[in-house]
């Protein structure tokens, strides 16, 4: 049995980062920037996918009569923006207690440290330029859903996070989310160590129904799983 990953993937807001309902908020903003109101807790239902799968299940619960992928690709634009200039510019943006100094003690025990999320690579650029992960030496690699053929719940950003780091098997990876797509993402990836966190978009009721192998309310409670 392994006892420690090589490779830990973790998602990003409501997981590393702390996300008061932000992303619900400018998604919401965004759709009804073209007259389509949505409720925070419908915005919840899609948090962990790609915004543009989302934006489109979005359009779908409320009978839009005319979904299209300009429409999608429109709403997104919005969204990106929205995103962008939260993540640069306000001050509530940063990390969950913990984080760095779990992602450094987990690099000194040789544990390459990744990244996935629903973002794509332009908002995804913005938080990490602000959170200065990748400048402080934190991150091995970054994957966006815009840079994968399917996003989650598929395994292609797991994969795409294992190429980058020249990880060569799953069962030697651990994924670490908020929400069932990334419990479903890790579990159709193969990782041995499925780690869901409370204190995101999805209870711990909503992640337990997905069988992960472990359930944490914080990320430095991740060092005494290892």
């Amino acid at each position: 049995m392994i006892s420690q990953p090589e490779l830990i993937v973790f998602d990003l807001a409501g997981t590393t980062v702390e996300d008061y309902q932000d992303v619900h908020r400018m998604l919401k903003k965004a759709m009804e920037h073209f007259h389509i109101r949505i409720t925070l807790q419908e915005a919840n239902t899609v948090m962990g996918i790609p915004k543009p799968v989302a934006i489109e299940r979005l359009l779908k619960q409320h009978f839009h009569p005319d979904i299209t992928s300009d429409l999608i690709s429109e709403i997104h634009s919005v969204f990106v923006r929205n995103m962008i200039d939260f993540y640069q510019h306000d001050q509530s943006v940063k990390e969950k207690s913990g984080v760095s100094d779990t992602f450094k003690k987990l690099k000194q025990k040789n544990v390459k440290i990744a990244v996935d999320t629903g973002f794509d690579r332009s908002i995804t650029d913005a938080l990490l330029d602000r959170l200065r992960w990748t400048e402080e030496g934190l991150l091995d690699a970054s994957v966006t859903s815009d840079e994968v053929a399917h996003g989650r719940p598929y395994p292609d950003l797991i994969f795409e996070a294992m190429k980058r780091t020249g990880t060569a098997n799953s069962s030697s990876v651990a994924k670490v989310g908020d929400t069932s797509f990334d419990i479903q993402e890790g579990k159709s990836a193969g990782c041995t160590w499925v780690i869901g966190i409370t204190t995101g978009a999805f209870t711990h009721a909503e992640l337990e129904k997905e069988n992960p192998t472990h359930l944490i309310k914080a990320i430095p409670e991740i060092l005494n799983i290892f």
